[in-house]
């Protein structure tokens, strides 16, 4: 047995300090002293500076960047009593604080609004130089303090500063003035760079994401006076039963009011998984456990009248556990008598840590291996992946109404499936629908992360427990260990072709690490093999896949959902069998993707729905071609080869390219309800079920209904991502907002303006009038993507310089091109942070040890190089006014094109991501670049 009464990981105490102070915020003085050990960041959100955002919680993101005296600083490592007789500024005080802004200017590009901007708000503004908008207060304060030197120096000038969704392109633009938002007329809605509706509270950092509330504000009709707030223990063992909890010590900290276990859980078991169908996903998660599966699971929570009592309250709760065996990856999961992650009977048979399984064959595959000329096979690994939003997770319940029948539960969270969310806790709770409201501010960055039910439950509980609201915020070491990852994924490939390039067959054997419990376990194994395999015409192809439990932290939704893993093996193993054959891999492609009409073949049981509503992948693979062969010149000695300007000498240089096809939501059908309403005034309202994130997706169903309407975006409000305000929306996830979303809105449109038309031939009328669409999400349409690199590699340091990046996406009828070049963009610094460095990494006995974002490398601005994006033009068949999907499609080429490129480059086929500088070296160092035609400087494909 063994006993702990620290949490995971434990809080230090803080000394106390000086209680005098005296300070300006944003030009009003304050003499209210910061609390003992408080930092700068906590201080200034607690007077209602909520533009300062908490990301990192170490100094590592930028976010929470404020002036002090002029001078920028992260407000989360400056202890707040170092304020004491100095100027702050926050976002909110820059305009005032800058006596040049212009308001003419400001009026103008706000439509008469009033309010002034900085100099830096308004290029921000006009450049759109932002997503999500969690990280962009900082970079706002960041730029505004730059001299002329940082100014030519930006890669070093936002050292401090991350962001996770733009790719910084846009930050650039905005930092050098650029101008790219245009308002669209009435004849022309889609296809211009209409400005996002939330653009100013972004750039002025008002805009209101999950945690940024007063204490006394009321919301809407509920009031958070008497918040609470919560703490988790989290455990410190990878595996183990609870034979003891004590909480009698915690609940003597003066402030704390309850601690929760096990004991006060409901004995139901969920999916922290948030799908249509629930079913999808195995119901094996309880809100407090007896058990334990990984290190950093949630053993009880605390809530009391600060996060420092609640901290202190589980300190003293005494946990005896009794310590089993655990598994902590796959391969030792699946030996036989293996420990079981979940027992799910008496006698388990072998196998039984198996969360889902896939399998599928279209032909004969031994056949086609036994035709084929030429036949590579080889096993392929991807790490796991934090999703690394800015915004961690988080969710404050509270009450609105009054008396025993009319008070009703609020529960605020940063979600991406705030219906799903509802239908999750009602089932989880006993509760009736009407019972529960579920509200997503604007939400700091998703990723897929925040398609999962991580806080919202036992905030819940406790709200409904204490009668008081209760607030739960993780930290970024909770994010690492308490959130999910990408599923770290083993593909052995085995591929077969004739001497001309025409394949014969395709085998992938896959095996991913789900971790402890089994949220999109299967459903992400599927996705992944059945659109990789789909994109190719092959007779003959295969499909075995096993999702394994282990006792680690576990995997989830994530960017390309299992394709981003299964495209890098495929596309890397294509690339090999071509030049096997002796042929150019490009070449190899074209002969062997789908066509127009061609049946969509995933060898996965169940999905019949796909289609290609559009068809842009030639003109993808004409403009690789076109990069490929600028990249050639003419050597000295009059011989072709690749083209080595911009590489120092001595580095080894190549090209290689890689492509994708993405279906948009889920089989089965993904759900939307929409509503637009004329108003009195002549303007429009629409409600939608849809979250932003950052993706944009506001912007553009406002533009779909304008073009129906022929009236201008700027002319429709928007109401979204509120239980309240329509039936139901499956979510914002699966490539389905534009998609799913704005088809709803779509028919919503036609709806009212049939109802106008009818208005009219009766001579007018009085009243508002409202329209109302429903959309399915099937059948589901293809997006086609394509990336090509030229990069140089050191061979003495296995440092990879990014020479050019282009991508090619054939994204239909392009709604919003300054927005769908931005998704493409963030998509592609996603997909090279975690081909390049990304890993989250365990030690022996399971627990992350790479929980701070200066221990997970984020791509920063000198990461990422600007990346040309084309769009191809198309219009699409089945997608609203002709358009696809772009917000997960842009992640997937871009490892295995990167990893093509190396290996045209060192003649080194490199089967493991990341492609960290130490790990290139090594395999370089071992055997060294291959031979002639595919050795040094080789930059085929």
């Amino acid at each position: 047995m063994v006993r702990s009464a620290v949490p995971f990981p434990s809080a230090p105490v803080r000394p106390r300090l000086c209680a005098s102070f005296r300070a300006e915020v944003n030009g009003t003085p304050t003499r209210t002293a910061p609390r003992p050990g408080q930092c700068l960041r906590t201080y200034l959100r607690e007077r209602g500076c909520f533009g300062v955002k908490k990301g990192c919680d170490a100094g590592d993101c930028g976010a929470c960047t404020v002036h002090v005296d002029g001078e920028p600083v992260h407000s989360c490592v400056y202890p707040a009593v170092r304020a004491d007789g100095r100027s702050v500024t926050t976002i909110e005080g820059l305009a005032d604080a800058d006596a040049d802004a212009d308001a003419d200017a400001d009026a103008e590009l706000e439509g008469g609004a009033g309010g002034r901007l900085h100099p830096i708000q308004r290029q921000f503004l006009e450049a759109q130089g932002f997503q999500c908008g969690f990280c962009t207060a900082g970079f706002v304060m960041t730029a505004a303090a730059l001299d002329e030197g940082l100014l030519a120096d930006l890669p070093r000038a936002f050292k401090g500063n991350l962001c996770r969704c733009t790719g910084y392109r846009a930050i650039e633009d905005a930092v050098r003035g650029v101008r790219h938002i245009e308002e669209p007329a009435a004849e022309a809605a889609i296809g211009r760079n209409a400005p996002a509706p939330g653009g100013r509270e972004v750039v002025t950092g008002t805009a209101r994401y999950t945690f940024d509330l007063g204490v006394d504000i009321d919301i809407d009709s509920g009031a958070l006076s008497g918040l609470l707030h919560m703490k988790l223990l989290r455990s410190p063992h990878a595996h183990a039963r609870i034979t003891a909890i004590d909480t009698r010590a915690a609940l003597r900290v003066p402030g704390v009011h309850a601690v929760f276990t096990h004991q006060d859980a409901p004995d139901r078991r969920f999916s922290t998984a948030q799908h249509e169908h629930p079913e999808d996903d195995p119901h094996d998660t309880r809100l407090l456990d007896d058990t334990v599966r990984h290190v950093g699971q949630r053993v009880a929570a605390v809530v009391a009248d600060s996060e420092a009592a609640a901290e202190e309250g589980c300190r003293r709760v005494e946990v005896t556990y009794e310590v089993l065996p655990a598994v902590l990856t796959p391969e030792e999961a699946m030996l036989p008598g293996a420990p079981l992650v979940h027992v799910k009977g008496p006698a388990e048979p072998p196998g039984a840590n198996v969360a889902g399984e896939v399998h599928g064959e279209i032909g004969d595959v031994a056949r086609g291996f036994a035709a084929a000329d030429a036949v590579y096979e080889e096993t392929f690994r991807t790490p796991r992946a934090q999703h690394a939003s800015l915004e961690t997770h988080g969710a404050v319940a509270y009450f609105e109404g009054s008396g025993p029948d009319g008070r009703r539960l609020v529960v605020r969270t940063s979600t991406q499936v705030p219906y799903l969310v509802r239908r999750s806790l009602c089932s989880l709770l006993d509760l009736p629908p009407e019972a529960v409201r579920v509200v997503a501010g604007r939400v700091g960055g998703a990723f897929g992360g925040k398609q999962e039910m991580l806080v919202e439950d036992v905030v819940a509980l406790a709200a409904l427990r204490t009668g008081r609201p209760v607030k739960l915020e993780f930290t970024r070491a909770e994010q690492f260990h308490g959130a999910t990852t990408r599923h770290p994924f083993t593909v052995r490939v085995k591929a077969g072709a004739r001497r001309d390039g025409t394949l014969t067959a395709l085998h992938l054997h896959v095996v991913s690490d789900t971790g402890a419990y089994g949220n999109h376990a299967r459903t992400v194994l599927s996705h992944g093999c059945g659109d990789a395999l789909a994109l190719y015409r092959c007779p003959n192809k295969k499909a075995d896949g096993f999702a394994v439990h282990t006792h680690t932290v576990p995997a989830g939704a994530f960017r390309g959902y299992g394709l981003g893993q299964v495209v890098f093996a495929l596309e890397s193993a294509l690339d090999e069998l071509a030049r096997r054959l002796g042929i150019d891999p490009l070449l190899l492609r074209e002969r062997n993707v789908v066509r127009p009409g061609d049946a969509l073949e995933t060898v996965v049981d169940g999905v019949t729905d796909l289609r290609v509503g559009s068809y842009g992948l030639d003109a993808c693979l004409r403009r690789l071609r076109e990069a490929s062969a600028s990249a050639e010149s003419k050597g000295a000695d009059g011989a072709n080869g690749p083209d080595r300007s911009q590489a120092p000498p001595g580095w080894l240089v190549g090209h290689g390219s890689a492509v994708s096809m993405i279906a948009a939501a889920g089989p089965g059908g993904h759900f939307a309800d929409a509503r637009i309403t004329l108003t009195a005034d002549g303007t429009y309202e629409l409600a939608v079920g849809s979250i932003e994130s950052g993706s944009g997706i506001t912007t553009a169903l406002r533009q779909i209904a304008a073009a129906e309407l022929g009236t201008t975006s700027a002319l429709i409000a928007v109401r979204q991502a509120d239980t309240d305000v329509v039936g139901h929306d499956t979510g914002g996830f699966g490539s389905a907002g534009t998609v799913v979303g704005g088809e709803a809105v779509l028919r919503a449109a036609r709806s009212l303006a049939r109802l106008v038309r009818d208005r009219a031939a009766r001579g007018g009328g009085d009243g508002p009038l409202t329209g109302y669409g429903h959309a399915t999400g099937t059948p589901r349409t293809v997006a086609f993507n394509a990336h090509w690199f030229r990069v140089a590699v050191d061979p003495d340091s296995g440092e990879i310089r990014i020479l050019r990046s282009v991508h090619v996406a054939d994204a239909g009828t392009v709604i919003n091109p300054m927005q769908c070049r931005g998704q493409v963009e963030g998509g592609v610094a996603q997909a090279l942070g975690a081909a390049l460095f990304e890993d989250v990494r365990l030690d022996g006995r399971g627990a992350v040890c790479t929980a701070a974002f200066r221990e997970y490398r984020l791509p920063a601005f000198a990461d990422v190089p600007r990346t040309e994006v084309y769009l191809t033009e198309t219009s699409d068949t089945i997608g609203p006014a002709g358009a696809k999907s772009m917000s997960e499609s842009p992640f997937n080429p871009v490892a295995p094109a990167l990893a093509n490129a190396l290996r045209a480059a060192t003649g080194v086929r490199f089967t493991r991501l990341p492609l960290a500088r130490d790990r290139v070296w090594r395999e370089l160092s071992r055997g060294g670049p291959g031979t002639p035609p595919y050795g040094r400087g080789n930059s085929y494909g």
